[in-house]
């Protein structure tokens, strides 16, 4: 275990030896925007798959921040049909003899480039913010990411938490750097960016995330925590592509020597796509690890790549144009054909010493730790707790279904509220009649 995190872990654990808090070194705001995908994706975006980037303006940033779902009318797809119930409604809902007020007039272009956009990825694309994709959402869509229009778009960023954490918490927990008050990085100042990626199969089982400590692969993992047999013979395979896709792609390029990110490697198995890139920090899941695993585990050795040579000077005695060749019985560096036979004997028996040591190295490789939910692991049967399932219903729904008295409660009001709504909607009827 590194020292510094000994220390670290020393200082900060409770009197029974149980660390308080994690010993990460400072999370800086730099870091939080390194790991954005419009910051990294245009360095990386021929090793992943096919996406388009568009920039939001300030107003449509603040829709997506507005509470409700109000969708703005597509001129090309025309109206937008949802049921009374729904709750949610298109500007031409409310259109009466008056004109209706356009909620998409200050971001007209970002509505228009987002339906484009969609239509050049072949009519079909999954969203993401800046870190976060709406995945704890797609029960708004059909339980699906996929996209065919903007509003389908909208529906999802503006019902997920994920994406609200962007919005309004991309900076928490981060220390400021000189450099950074310099800057003035602040959750105002971010550069927002729909990403837009083109859909495709993508299975989740060959999905897996990757854990990086000071430019070194320390460990990596299945990220849809489901068993799969077949991994378990490609283990080794996998995590040989993996690892070569780290040493020459990323370990030297990316911003900092600590991250996290995650990759897919479809059939036949020997190409690596990288899918996203995740800060070094508690928000990130480790998923099949704890952080506290991951900032003990080992680094890999120090690569010894230097090699001592004998010290050899080479002397090519100087004859002049036309001079003849002397024999070859002749002395060249003052040695004859024996002393030179012996000479490269000598080096001959190094290198032999020396390949026997780099076998002796290869029998004791280091890897990083592979990770892959076996049939007996827990994750494998948590089929009660289906993936997002907190953010997938209101809180007070999810409050009322911890106790029957509770649920029973929740069903009344909901119906009071049912019954309150057709009461209203009938006297506006009878009123409308009446005029």
């Amino acid at each position: 275990m590194p020292a510094l995190i000994e220390e670290d872990i020393s200082r900060d654990s409770s009197p029974d030896g149980v660390p308080s808090s994690l010993p990460f070194g400072p999370i800086t705001k730099a870091h939080i925007l390194h790991c954005s995908y419009h910051s990294w994706w245009p360095k990386y975006r021929t090793i992943s798959p096919k996406a388009r980037l568009v920039p939001l303006t300030q107003p449509f940033v603040e829709y997506l921040r507005a509470d409700g779902i109000v969708l703005p009318d597509d001129e090309n797809d025309g109206e937008v049909e949802w049921s009374d119930d729904s709750g949610v409604y298109t500007a031409s809902d409310d259109q009466d003899d008056e004109e209706v007020e356009d909620v998409a007039a200050d971001w007209r272009p970002v509505h228009k480039s987002i339906n484009d956009t969609i239509a050049s990825l072949g009519g079909k694309a999954t969203p993401k913010l800046n870190w976060s994709a709406p995945k704890d959402a797609t029960w708004m869509n059909a339980n699906s990411m996929d996209c065919r229009t903007a509003n389908d778009v909208y529906l999802l960023l503006k019902s997920s938490d994920f994406i609200t954490h962007d919005l309004e918490h991309a900076y928490d927990d981060t220390e400021e750097e000189e450099v950074e008050a310099k800057t003035e990085l602040t959750q105002a100042t971010i550069p927002f960016h729909l990403v837009l990626r083109k859909s495709f199969d993508l299975h989740p089982s060959l999905e897996f995330r990757c854990f990086v400590r000071n430019r070194k692969m320390i460990a990596l993992c299945q990220r849809d925590l489901n068993h799969f047999d077949f991994l378990f013979d490609m283990q080794d395979h996998l995590r040989s592509r993996i690892q070569e896709f780290f040493d020459v792609r990323l370990r030297d390029t990316f911003e900092d020597a600590d991250f996290v990110f995650d990759v897919y490697v479809p059939p036949p198995h020997e190409r690596v796509w990288l899918i996203d890139v995740n800060p070094w920090a508690p928000r990130t899941d480790p998923l099949l690890f704890s952080w506290l695993e991951l900032l003990q585990l080992e680094e890999p050795p120090e690569r010894e790549e230097e090699f001592e040579w004998p010290e050899m000077t080479i002397r090519v005695p100087f004859r002049p144009a036309g001079e003849a060749q002397e024999s070859s019985n002749a002395t060249t560096n003052g040695m004859n054909d024996e002393d030179r036979r012996n000479e490269t004997k000598r080096i001959q028996d190094i290198l032999d010493a020396n390949s026997d040591s780099d076998s002796d190295v290869d029998d004791e490789l280091w890897l990083p730790e592979f990770r892959l939910v076996r049939k007996s692991d827990p994750e494998a049967y948590s089929f009660s707790t289906p993936q997002y399932s907190a953010h997938k219903l209101p809180k007070d729904v999810v409050d009322a279904s911890q106790s029957g008295e509770g649920l029973r409660e929740f069903a009344r009001d909901w119906q009071q509220l049912l019954d309150k709504r057709k009461q209203d909607e009938a006297e506006l009827a009878d009123g409308s009649d009446t005029d």
